[in-house]
């Protein structure tokens, strides 16, 4: 699918994975509308790359049709990747034996409502405006890309929330394909491993901690960077024969218990 001349949707934008897919898919010719809830940083980046912002909380469904229609009325919207996400870390259950120690539930609960939930709603929200576009050369209407993680296959310790709601993604992944296959709309979901993101902080400490996580990727002994997916997430844009493909872009890692 031609990426120019598109209206491309990016949530979880404003930094990270998000904002380098934003990057990329504007230096392709897309215009972007970048949807966050960090609203400075959103309107920064989509100043940067002469698209526009849209304040979206994933949880939101009103902010997630608003988001659509703005992105509707900028021209064809056929293009929506969703990075929004969230990924705190806790055990199971607590080391003292008391019920009061397990995982907290609604921690749980928020988790999954974001990561996993969020992205569905994007989907059945957007997937309807793209289901009212004339279709291509090609027969599409638009392609969607969800992110992922590693994490859904190679969970660790800590991360039952999290990879929940990274399998999640990775479960629906063929199920919507087929379901979007009759308006014409591809689904495709990256699932990246270690990446260099601000999570991870800044300043010496910082460096030396992400030197010490890229030893355990098999090659290269590195993390990715944002630009490294954003790069997998086009070609999913544009390879119009690639559907319901769940793919790793993670160096080869296989990720330890903790």
């Amino acid at each position: 699918m031609e990426i120019s001349g598109s209206v491309a949707l990016v949530t979880g934008a404003a930094s990270g994975i998000g904002a380098g897919v934003a990057r990329r898919l504007a230096a392709a010719g897309a215009t972007v509308v970048v949807a966050d809830v960090q609203d400075d940083k959103g309107k920064a980046l989509a100043d940067e790359i002469d698209g526009a912002f849209a304040h979206v909380d994933v949880t939101s469904t009103d902010d997630i049709v608003a988001a659509v229609d703005q992105a509707s009325e900028l021209g064809s919207l056929r293009i929506l990747v969703n990075s929004a996400g969230i990924g705190p870390a806790a055990r199971t259950v607590g080391r003292d034996g008391t019920y009061d120690s397990a995982h907290d539930l609604d921690l749980y609960k928020k988790v999954i409502a974001i990561n996993l939930v969020g992205t569905f709603d994007m989907i059945r929200i957007a997937g309807t405006a793209m289901s009212r576009l004339e279709p291509l050369e090609t027969g599409e209407r638009g392609a969607i890309v969800n992110l992922a993680s590693v994490a859904a296959f190679d969970g660790q310790i800590g991360q039952a929330a999290y990879s929940s709601s990274k399998g999640g993604i990775v479960g629906m992944t063929l199920p919507v394909a087929r379901d979007l296959a009759a308006i014409g709309v591809r689904v495709n979901t990256v699932a990246p491993g270690l990446i260099d993101t601000p999570i991870y902080g800044e300043g010496e400490k910082a460096e030396e901690f992400k030197a010490r996580l890229g030893e355990s990727v098999l090659f290269p002994r590195r993390l990715g960077t944002p630009d490294e997916l954003a790069s997998m997430v086009l070609e999913c844009l544009r390879n119009s024969y690639l559907n319901a493909s769940v793919v790793r872009v993670d160096g080869g890692i296989r990720m330890p218990p903790k």
